[in-house]
């Protein structure tokens, strides 16, 4: 396979691109070779779902993260269980370890597990079974 030479032109379209639609990745494919151009977001959140079960669930303001929150690392579709009809990974009161997991988000068919950064107590869920979240959406809430 030839070596990719990046198009400066077209990297450059595609970054505007990202801007105009307000994306936070785009991905271009042709003859063989793609191209995938990508920017952090900034932490603007949309509602997120209901919590699960536990302390009600309200809407996070656009420009705040809940002290406590992981958010998503990427956009996908949220699984709270290893298997359809399974117990969920964590419930509300929940203690957890540091890299247990959490939650699964689905993105590109791919099953990445979001694991716990530090030990604590599972005080809130924000994402709900077979949710789309997007990227630094706050899914949980560990204390």
């Amino acid at each position: 396979m030839a070596k990719l030479e990046p198009d400066d032109k077209l990297i450059r379209k595609l970054a505007a691109l990202l801007d105009e639609t307000g994306l936070s990745e785009i991905e271009y494919e042709a003859e063989g070779q793609r191209i995938r151009v990508g920017r952090a977001a900034a932490h603007v959140l949309s509602a997120p779902a209901p919590a699960l079960t536990g302390a009600p669930a309200g809407p996070v303001a656009a420009d705040t993260v809940p002290q406590g929150a992981i958010v998503s690392p990427m956009v996908g579709t949220v699984y709270v269980a290893a298997e359809p009809g399974e117990p969920p990974f964590v419930k509300v009161g929940d203690e957890v370890k540091e890299g247990q997991t959490l939650l699964i988000i689905e993105a590109m068919k791919v099953m990445n597990p979001l694991t716990s950064p530090r030990a604590g107590k599972v005080t809130r869920i924000f994402a709900s079974d077979g949710q789309p979240v997007e990227f630094g959406e706050p899914l949980i809430i560990v204390e």
